[in-house]
């Protein structure tokens, strides 16, 4: 009677422990990259808010975050009357220690209304349309940047040189010619592609 007890014992420790090995691990960015985190909400189905956080290694968020459609972005600071821009950018191009072609332009809308950010409906003047995250495989983490810059009544256009590629845009150039200074809010978060993912290559699919 006693082994069997101590028998089963076991087996519970051992879906306890493989319980916890399946568990999505949430975990922030460093100090040093987490000074972009001002403010900014950017939500997504299934992991919520992932501003300032490293997509986590687990359901195949890393692979699925390429796909989804795009994220809710809110700043509840804004100011009901007033029009903002959302910048999001990967300076990290091709990878974070050679970026060559730093910054690739993955979203950028004007005209957003400062009532509708509140909510997080971006609906103002899509420039650039959503481009989900797609790091290229052995490029290590990127980070991907949200920016919120207050409109202040300017027409904001792309020049014809800036809308025939997304990568190695002067976002600098960009936000100087409009007198963009200091954005209203920002965040940003990392994510590497999804077959170098410890998970991934422990699943053995990588040999496939």
């Amino acid at each position: 009677m006693m082994l069997v007890a101590a028998t089963l014992c076991l087996g519970l420790l051992m879906v306890a422990a493989g319980d916890k090995e399946d568990e999505c691990v949430y975990k922030p960015l460093s100090d040093e990259d987490a000074v972009l985190c001002k403010g900014l909400e950017v939500l997504c189905p299934e992991l919520g808010n992932i501003g300032c956080m490293f997509i986590p290694d687990c359901n195949d968020y890393r692979q699925k975050i390429t796909r989804w459609s795009e994220p809710i972005v809110k700043f509840s600071g804004a100011l009901n009357d007033e029009k903002y821009i959302l910048v999001m950018v990967d300076p990290d191009v091709p990878s974070r220690y050679n970026p060559r072609a730093r910054f690739w332009r993955h979203w950028l809308v004007t005209d957003t209304q400062g009532s509708d950010l509140q909510k997080g409906k971006i609906k103002g003047q899509e420039l650039s349309a959503y481009q989900p995250p797609s790091p290229p495989p052995h490029s290590g983490f990127h980070r991907y940047q949200f920016y919120v810059y207050l409109q202040e009544g300017k027409t904001i256009n792309l020049l014809p040189k800036e809308n025939k590629t997304r990568g190695s845009w002067e976002m600098d150039r960009f936000l100087y010619r409009f007198h963009l200074n200091e954005p209203e809010a920002s965040t940003q978060f990392m994510t590497q592609n999804y077959q170098d993912s410890a998970v991934f290559q422990a699943s053995g699919e990588s040999g496939r």
